[in-house]
């Protein structure tokens, strides 16, 4: 005979999820480099970061840790990266935009709460879970929650600058379930992203639900349960209702 058992602790993955920039990274690196100057448009810039981004992360995976880099000298060359491929050449004119950009983006100013986000953390804790970070984030991560004032709903964070590894690495779900001190099976995971989050947590036999979610070609889609695509956050207390763990009655 089996009996239901109900979930203890949901982990979130943050950006995009709970939370994301109030303009655009082509935006905020226009805005910055006006005032020290320099004129290039959002779009290009925009363009720029997500080539950058790519080459540097696949480069220098989790910030270049495992490198000798740090997570900010690796935000500063990729900004730097991102500005030559927008077609400035002057390193010492970009150098203080960048060093500009590490630090304003560390303030809540720079972010916005999604909607639905606190309202769907207060139900979570009301109904008893344990909520818990994941997130592919560097160490400025706390102060932006705290700043929000989402920090209060977490019993810890966990990024993959302090963990020495990212999602979909299964250390860092594991560590989060130590840390916890709870079973994958009683466990759940909310985030954006199919490869990181979703098939992440699934890896190490925890639940969970992809919110907001990337666009997802037909085999992806094709191969998650309906009910775990979440069009928005208000739906995730009713997905929760849906979700039965058992296991053999002892």
């Amino acid at each position: 005979m089996a009996h239901r058992l109900k979930l203890r602790l949901l982990t979130w993955d943050v950006k995009d999820t709970l939370l994301k920039l109030r303009r655009s990274v082509g935006e905020e690196y226009a805005t910055k480099a006006q005032i020290h100057g320099l004129v290039v448009e959002a779009t290009a810039l925009e363009q720029a970061f997500r080539q950058a981004y790519r080459a540097q992360s696949h480069r220098f995976p989790n910030y270049g840790l495992s490198h000798g880099l740090t997570s900010r000298q690796w935000w500063i060359d990729l900004v730097l990266q991102t500005f030559h491929l927008a077609g400035i050449q002057d390193t010492q004119a970009v150098t203080p935009i960048a060093y500009q950009l590490y630090d304003d983006l560390r303030s809540p100013c720079s972010w916005q709460v999604l909607e639905g986000a606190e309202t769907t953390l207060k139900g979570c804790l009301k109904r008893g879970l344990r909520l818990a970070v994941i997130s592919n984030f560097d160490s400025r991560l706390e102060e932006i929650l705290m700043g929000l004032g989402l920090r209060e709903y977490f019993d810890f964070v966990l990024t993959s600058e302090a963990m020495g590894c990212p999602k979909p690495d299964p250390r860092i779900f594991c560590e989060a379930l130590r840390l916890a001190r709870v079973e994958p099976a009683v466990a759940a995971h909310i985030g954006d992203s199919y490869l990181c989050d979703y098939q992440g947590a699934r890896a190490v036999g925890m639940h969970s639900f992809l919110v907001g979610a990337e666009p997802l070609d037909s085999s992806v889609r094709n191969s998650v349960p309906k009910e775990h695509i979440l069009p928005s956050l208000s739906h995730l207390l009713p997905a929760l209702d849906l979700l039965e763990v058992s296991s053999p009655q002892s």
